[in-house]
């Protein structure tokens, strides 16, 4: 269930807030560096929302804006504070991805596109940890636990009964036929994903390999929408090392049409369903 206070979406309102002021006093991000002394990369961090903002940093920036208003300073200075609070995912210790998690989890809806392997969120435990397991073969036996965890606790927002999360998965049939541990893992894995395609808030639709090239080809992505409107879509793109959000407007635009072209292009959702049971059957032959 998403938290009241969720640091990682105040961060990304309150840079907003910033880019907006500076952009009103029409100067650049590196002309507010060269005010407070400090790296343009660091004006860019706190503006984007990926790194925490101080309150000293809030006042030395509305000070560079010429900010009169104190109740707009107040309030600035109240989502700072509330932006270094911890989210759930911080129990956890260090979460490669975790402005991911913070954003679906005050997500209202989520589209996302999976090319190799099952949705994060329409996992099993076991498939879970048997794909973790394969994907980092280095790792340790607690770490792999560990985000084990964080995965079951992030399925959470699909059987929240108060506010769920809207998800639309579109799924290629090679995720399906990607053998994650044993045959009989994965009967298990498809039984549950064609359970969890019943619920009203969540679509499966596949994408079959008959279908040939599509829009999709260069790869995983996911778009995020929010319920408060200030709060910008944006699109999330995994890295191996890092990780890329894209949140102009033109660039979730252009994604989004993207998705839709995919869904398009794919079963409709009893087709879907149907094509996940063919698949489950030739795995227990």
């Amino acid at each position: 269930m998403a938290s009241n206070v969720n640091p990682t979406v105040r961060r990304r309102r309150l840079g907003q807030e910033l880019r907006r002021l500076r952009e009103l006093k029409g100067m650049t991000a590196e002309e507010v560096a060269d005010r407070l002394l400090v790296s343009q990369s660091k004006i860019s961090r706190l503006e984007n929302g990926r790194r925490s903002i101080s309150q000293r940093d809030v006042r030395d920036l509305c000070g560079v804006y010429e900010v009169e208003d104190l109740r707009i300073v107040d309030s600035l200075m109240q989502m700072a504070k509330d932006s270094r609070q911890q989210g759930w995912w911080h129990a956890f210790g260090d979460i490669p991805y975790s402005v991911y998690i913070g954003l679906e989890t005050d997500a209202a809806s989520l589209r996302v596109y999976e090319p190799q392997v099952v949705p994060g969120l329409l996992q099993t435990r076991q498939y879970a940890e048997a794909l973790i397991t394969g994907a980092l073969p280095e790792s340790s036996l607690t770490d792999i636990e560990k985000r084990v965890n964080v995965r079951v606790r992030r399925q959470e927002r699909i059987n929240d009964t108060d506010q769920p999360l809207r998800l639309w998965a579109v799924i290629d049939e090679s995720a399906l036929r990607r053998v994650v541990g044993d045959k009989q893992l994965m009967i298990t894995q498809l039984e549950h994903l064609v359970e969890q395609s019943h619920l009203p808030h969540v679509t499966v639709q596949v994408l079959p390999f008959e279908m040939g090239a599509h829009p999709g080809v260069c790869g995983h992505y996911a778009i995020l929408e929010f319920p408060d409107a200030s709060d910008s879509s944006a699109v999330y793109i995994e890295g191996v090392t890092s990780d890329l959000y894209l949140e102009k407007a033109h660039d979730v635009q252009r994604y989004s049409v993207m998705y839709e072209h995919l869904r398009a292009q794919s079963l409709n959702v009893d087709q879907s369903r149907q094509f996940i049971v063919d698949i489950t059957k030739e795995y227990a032959r």
